[in-house]
């Protein structure tokens, strides 16, 4: 379109491109059928239905405690839970809710000890399975990762597990210099807000890349809106899953902001819950580890270091062009890795 036809729409352009981003909220994301098995706190266990299971053992996939699990079924067409259902995968979910102030003392013992634990059992005991797969994402990767280096009673029924832009050692990165430092109280911060707002985190982690997150962004849905190529249905669900932001308690955001970005305890082996060594060296289930190129993040030489660690004699690493987040949930993840991933899944996951 030339020059005067493009300024003679913008009128009509702006209307779209705020149309687009005032009505984002009314997005539907999560649309996968799915069924409650258990709850206990702010947690919830889903299973999402199918008549195409094929595969032995089921898989529990497992979030950050900031954002929603969401990602993991973000929009028809688009959802890695949907697409896990077709390959024949039995799927469950870990849904950590929506953390209140009265929620401020949970730790991170709390959500590997009790949370994740029992949803494993309740994945075994719904699927009627002795195995599972664990596939954790960002922060929720790490709390897998730390419930298979537990010494525990179910931690044999753990057959894969899925490492995806997990930090084990985030003292590299651009965090650790906003956070890392002894002049940062984080036992402080946690006290003054109980449950650290959802929103400050994320614009913490918007501020990693401040000119891509609050420019252009909007600017490449511009363009697309005068281009006539703007997808509202990919756009508006992506936009509102970033925008929802859970609390993180108090207790578990000092607990990791001084393990992940102090003192390096995870690789060295110097975590502790309720007393027990968290050891990443009992990790001998089938591996796979992702890390995208693109991670700002979780860069990758703070996952790297888990090669080095653990037992596994089964281990498989891909890494692929793309950030934290559009590496699994981007337009090409369709394609580029979702095939990958449930392949290496299927292999390992048949009597």
């Amino acid at each position: 379109m030339s020059a005067l036809p493009r300024v003679a729409r913008s009128p009509l352009d702006a209307v779209e491109f705020w149309n687009i981003i005032l009505t984002t909220d009314d997005a539907a994301t999560g649309l996968a059928p799915r069924d409650v098995v258990w709850t206990h706190r702010r947690t919830t266990l889903y299973r999402y239905r199918s008549s195409r299971r094929s595969h032995a053992v089921p898989l529990l996939l497992v979030f950050a405690l900031i954002n929603r699990p969401d990602i993991f079924d973000l929009r028809p067409g688009g959802s890695l839970v949907e697409y896990l259902l077709a390959e024949g995968f039995d799927v469950f979910l870990v849904d950590w809710g929506y953390p209140g102030e009265e929620d401020a003392d949970m730790g991170l013992e709390e959500y590997v000890c009790d949370e994740l634990d029992w949803a494993v059992r309740e994945t075994l005991r719904a699927s009627g399975a002795e195995e599972l797969s664990l596939l954790g994402w960002c922060i929720g990767a790490t709390l897998c990762a730390m419930y298979c280096g537990l010494e525990r009673e179910r931690q044999s029924a753990v057959r894969n597990i899925v490492l995806l832009t997990m930090p084990i050692d985030g003292r590299p990165s651009t965090y650790a210099k906003w956070v890392g430092g002894d002049d940062f109280d984080e036992e402080r911060v946690a006290r003054l807000w109980g449950a650290l707002p959802g929103r400050a985190i994320d614009q913490a982690n918007k501020m990693l890349k401040p000119m891509s997150n609050f420019f252009t962004t909007y600017r490449r849905l511009w363009d697309g809106v005068q281009q006539g190529t703007a997808r509202r249905e990919v756009y508006q669900p992506m936009a509102k899953w970033i925008a929802d932001n859970p609390a993180f308690p108090g207790r578990a955001w000092a607990q990791w902001i001084r393990l992940m970005y102090k003192d390096g305890a995870l690789p060295a082996g110097r975590v502790r819950l309720r007393g027990r060594r968290v050891d990443l060296g009992r990790i001998d289930q089938n591996l796979l580890v992702i890390t995208a190129g693109a991670d700002h993040i979780a860069p990758r030489n703070g996952t790297m270091p888990i090669f080095d660690l653990v037992s596994s004699e089964d281990v498989t690493h891909f890494d692929r062009p793309g950030g934290h987040i559009g590496l699994m949930a981007g337009s090409a993840a369709r394609k580029g890795i979702w095939p990958d991933l449930a392949t290496w899944l299927a292999e390992r996951s048949d009597r």
